[in-house]
């Protein structure tokens, strides 16, 4: 519960965020009534990340044995390498993002084209759709209840809209470079446990062979069939039992990708009238 919570209250504030700019910058401007074209363009990324989400579903279904467990260590695999790369990108775009989106706006208004404004929207929100079905998916393999993770994926959607209302209205000034440092702290964290689980399926289905040693063995202590096991398994990569591969990978990652994210620059705020060198000068006509 706790790993899908995590993941779609971060990856759901990051598209509350595109939609609060959209929404917020053409009430700005006047321009309410092309709300509809933003929202249609929502509803479409939504669905077709849902749909990526249910095709990975009902493709594991079809799959057993060796197959399914090198299906699921791949997918892990692939996982862990674009959240990573969003998360760097995340945090080189962030001041920018903004002007970039008002930028885009105003050339869609300019034009007189709502099936751009829709696009955008489709777009943007989107990328962060089928990030947030491939990790979701990534880490329901090795979950304990159906019911718990879904619950903790909904809940997690509710914070963020709640968090984009409040953000939208204006009722409040969110502290969002320091919630989306934390959190994409926690991200990593979760994808090293997702890289250290990979390791171990992509094992059981022989694509990889001997993992090295075990150093320990905590099943007595915590077994790997118990709840807390399957949580701390979900959540933190937990082996009773890991390998040496397992153990270098985890902490490599955690050190290399950590050290990388909390040096890496984030992105200059483009100067004023840099990022609308297009801006419309008058209000567009809806296309028909």
């Amino acid at each position: 519960m706790l790993f899908s919570l995590l993941v779609t209250a971060r990856e759901g504030l990051e598209m509350a965020l595109i939609i609060t700019i959209l929404l917020g910058y053409l009430r700005s401007i006047d321009q309410k009534r092309y709300f509809r074209s933003i929202w249609y363009g929502v509803a479409a990324a939504a669905g077709l990340s849902l749909a990526f989400g249910a095709g990975l579903e009902l493709a594991s279904r079809e799959l057993d044995g060796r197959v399914l467990e090198a299906f699921e260590g791949v997918t892990m695999l692939f996982a862990v390498a674009v959240l990573t790369w969003m998360l760097f990108w995340m945090k080189r775009q962030s001041a920018g993002i903004s002007h970039d989106l008002k930028y885009r706006v105003d050339r869609a208004l300019s034009r007189g084209s709502v099936m751009a404004l829709t696009l955008l929207a489709f777009s943007s929100v989107g990328r962060e759709g089928f990030e947030t079905a491939l990790f979701l998916f990534a880490g329901s393999t090795n979950h304990g209840s159906d019911v718990a993770f879904g619950i903790g994926g909904v809940l997690g959607f509710v914070i963020a809209a709640g968090a984009g209302a409040v953000i939208y209205y204006g009722a409040a000034r969110l502290p969002l470079r320091q919630f989306f440092l934390a959190s994409g702290v926690v991200l990593m964290v979760l994808a090293a446990g997702l890289l250290s689980n990979a390791v171990a399926e992509l094992h059981e289905a022989t694509v990889l062979g001997n993992l090295g040693s075990r150093p320990w063995d905590t099943e007595a202590t915590i077994s790997m069939t118990s709840d807390m096991g399957k949580f701390l398994h979900t959540l933190l990569g937990y082996d009773s039992a890991p390998a040496m591969l397992q153990i270098v990978l985890y902490w490599a990652y955690l050190g290399v990708v950590l050290t990388a994210y909390l040096t890496w620059p984030a992105g200059r705020t483009p100067r004023r009238g840099q990022a609308h060198p297009q801006a419309a000068t008058a209000p567009a006509t809806t296309d028909s």
